[in-house]
């Protein structure tokens, strides 16, 4: 019983003695791997934290990008927006041009035509001196009327057939009333008259009516100032004047002529 005894403590000293041993020898082996595993952890983490700011970067200078992409945009648009509005200025800075231009050619044209206006009034004052009275006729109405009797219309006929020859030559016709009435409503009778003259000239003898210079003149140059019947009958007229180029026209032809004949004369021919 001894023996068994003495036996299971050596046996169990000895067991004791090789955990012991087996334990510090597991602590010995495993601590430099934890110190590894533990650097790599560390280095990780470092990794880690590194590759967290890398994207933090990433992320600000994406959004810088974005920010300098954006604003090289806006401006873009600026830039377009000016040039279109400097195009439309130019646009309408040439359409102003163009305005000033037919502005200009307008007045030109309307210059030319003063200039040819003037050229041929002065010449029409020039030649003025040239028109003589031929004749005239006095067509007389009754009170308050402006149409024409067949006595008038026989005047007006005469009239016409002596100026059928004639090339160079203006009529003057001259309405008047008698002093009855308002001085607005003779005036307006005053070139009723008138008109019965002209129209009877031009619509049956056929004279232009560039010839004809009508006005009525109402109560004005009464023939009597007298306010008798017979006076106010003779103021309700017409006066019909002719005026004539021809003859000074044909005496300048006749010197001329005779200067030729006379020049002839001399040379020889």
């Amino acid at each position: 019983m001894r023996v068994f005894l003495a036996t299971t403590c050596i046996v169990t000293g000895v067991m004791l003695t090789t955990g012991c041993a087996t334990k510090k020898y597991v602590q010995n082996t495993t601590a430099p791997i934890q110190a590894k595993v533990d650097q790599v952890g560390d280095q990780t983490t470092q990794n880690s934290q590194q590759i967290q700011d890398t994207k933090s970067q990433v992320a600000k200078n994406d959004e810088k990008a974005q920010n300098g992409i954006s604003a090289a945009n806006e401006k873009a648009g600026t830039a377009d927006q000016h040039a279109s509005d400097a195009m439309n200025h130019a646009n309408d800075a040439m359409s102003h041009a163009n305005d000033a231009m037919t502005r200009a050619t307008t007045a030109d044209a309307k210059s030319d035509q003063n200039a040819q206006s003037l050229s041929k009034l002065r010449d029409a004052v020039a030649n003025i001196d040239d028109y003589k009275l031929q004749t005239t006729v006095t067509v007389p109405f009754k009170f308050d009327k402006a149409i024409l009797t067949a006595d008038t219309r026989q005047d007006l006929d005469k009239l016409a057939q002596d100026i059928q020859a004639n090339k160079r030559f203006f009529i003057a016709v001259e309405g008047y009333t008698d002093t009855t009435g308002s001085k607005a409503y003779n005036e307006a009778l005053s070139r009723k008259r008138a008109d019965a003259v002209v129209e009877y000239l031009v619509a049956k003898h056929d004279i232009p009516i560039y010839r004809i210079h009508m006005i009525g003149l109402g109560e004005e140059k009464p023939v009597e100032d007298a306010r008798t019947r017979t006076a106010r009958a003779k103021n309700r007229r017409v006066e019909v004047k002719v005026f004539s180029a021809d003859q000074v026209t044909g005496s300048l032809g006749d010197n001329s002529n005779s200067a030729n004949r006379a020049d002839s004369a001399v040379t020889g021919h």
